[in-house]
């Protein structure tokens, strides 16, 4: 139950007289209420919204059979934050209190994080997205049927100087939106491919790196707008276009003594870390489509890309599932490589945790390293990657360990919102198909 007398006391000294108060779908946008702050806190003595979130794909076409109406909130005053696109104003993160509750991602995110800290852990994580930026508003988009995109930055190379000084006034712009929204960010670059960019955030508390993770696609969508363009998440666009990530960093401190438990003198990966990976190798196969949950998402796993087909992993490479970094310091942590810019962050880095901490409960022993392997080999004894959203749907209803982890309501809900997702474009053709096709 949120204290209404000690929030009313925050906005004040704050001087927030706008709130933005919301919760975040499976896709991750942020679905709100925007209210001034005395209508606001007569309406978060009673909170409620409408229940549908869960229960709608990404076109935002009902599935299931209702009831449809309002369900009690609760707020989380921890979540709030400043709104950068308007003056004196905040954002906050409601959760649903009622039968909802458990099928939301915050919530999957929250089991993860109170049986880390059960276990004596506390989470860092910090998640890296790129970013497409188009020369193409909204309306452009659709006069054009989404073809032939007007891209920006054509002559963009990666990592490239060049393109640092041609778009300095770009990138701080960028970097400015994300820091006005309350999003702890390490550093803002230029990435491979026409308007590419990548934002690495930096390490937080679990709930509020994933938190940072979906308000920075909401601003760097909105950057992109208020200057007549479009920033693409979309995992794969296709011809010139890279596929695009949105890896997730973490480590584990023992909550007694602080202690980054990754570290190892030997600068080497250790047994705790070793048995994390160990415990994702054998999740994620199972439950992928918790970090896949788009049918374009596959796309980018398609033969020759960059993507591993399996949960491979090695120290310092960045053609396999798992990266460790190793380190005699605090800065030991390991990398998830798999998830596409279009993931659901809370739900990405709960799969991660749960894979990892099944690991270390049971000691679990993980794969060979796989230093010298290419994103499409698959070791021997290594469970390939489900190869489309339909495939990743039917593992994850039938896996008993993603429904221990994550609740079988969640679970059996979540499976069958990614196949109602597949079939809203089995009977999609494409261009190319049609090229390839259709004169026989």
């Amino acid at each position: 139950m949120t204290d209404i007398n000690q929030l009313a006391e925050r906005l004040e000294k704050d001087g927030i007289e706008v709130l933005h108060v919301g919760l975040f779908d499976y896709a991750s946008i942020f679905r709100e209420r925007r209210l001034r702050r005395e209508q606001f806190l007569a309406w978060a003595r009673d909170p409620r919204f409408s229940n549908t979130l869960p229960h709608w794909d990404s076109a935002d076409s009902l599935f299931g059979s209702g009831p449809y109406l309002t369900e009690a909130l609760t707020l989380d005053p921890q979540s709030l934050r400043p709104y950068g696109f308007e003056p004196n104003a905040a954002a906050v993160i409601a959760d649903y209190a009622g039968p909802n509750r458990d099928l939301m991602p915050r919530a999957v995110l929250a089991r993860q994080i109170e049986r880390a800290e059960a276990m004596g852990f506390e989470v860092r994580a910090a998640f890296e997205f790129e970013v497409i930026f188009l020369e193409e508003t909204a309306a452009s988009l659709r006069d054009k049927g989404f073809a032939d995109l007007a891209t920006f930055m054509p002559e963009n190379k990666c990592w490239s100087g060049q393109t640092a000084a041609d778009q300095a006034a770009f990138v701080a712009g960028l970097e400015r939106v994300i820091l006005d929204h309350g999003i702890s960010l390490f550093a803002v670059a230029g990435e491979l491919g026409p308007g590419c960019f990548e934002a690495t955030l930096a390490a937080e508390t679990p709930m509020k790196a994933a938190d940072d993770a979906a308000f920075f696609r909401l601003a760097a969508r909105s950057f992109a707008r208020s200057r007549a363009m479009t920033a693409s998440f979309m995992a794969s666009m296709g011809g010139s276009f890279p596929g695009i990530g949105g890896h997730v960093t973490l480590s584990l401190r023992d909550k007694k003594t602080g202690r980054n438990v990754f570290s190892d003198p030997s600068s080497s990966t250790n047994d705790k870390a070793r048995q994390f990976i160990a415990g994702m190798a054998r999740l994620v196969p199972e439950a992928f489509a918790l970090c896949a949950h788009t049918v374009n998402a596959y796309r980018r796993f398609a033969p020759g890309s960059w993507a591993p087909k399996s949960v491979t992993w090695a120290e310092y490479t960045f053609t396999t599932a798992v990266r460790s970094v190793p380190s005699a310091n605090d800065s030991a942590r390991l990398e998830f490589r798999l998830p596409g810019a279009d993931c659901n962050p809370h739900l990405t880095l709960a799969l991660a945790l749960a894979g990892g901490l099944d690991g270390i409960e049971e000691r679990l022993t993980p794969p060979e390293a796989t230093p010298y392997g290419g994103p499409d080999d698959i070791p021997p004894g290594a469970t390939r990657l489900p190869r489309d959203l339909l495939d990743a749907a039917e593992r994850l209803k039938a896996s008993a360990l993603a429904a221990r982890n994550f609740g079988s309501a969640f679970t059996a809900h979540f499976a069958h919102a990614c196949e109602v997702e597949h079939a809203a474009l089995a009977r999609a053709v494409s261009a190319a198909e049609l090229a390839r096709y259709l004169e026989g």
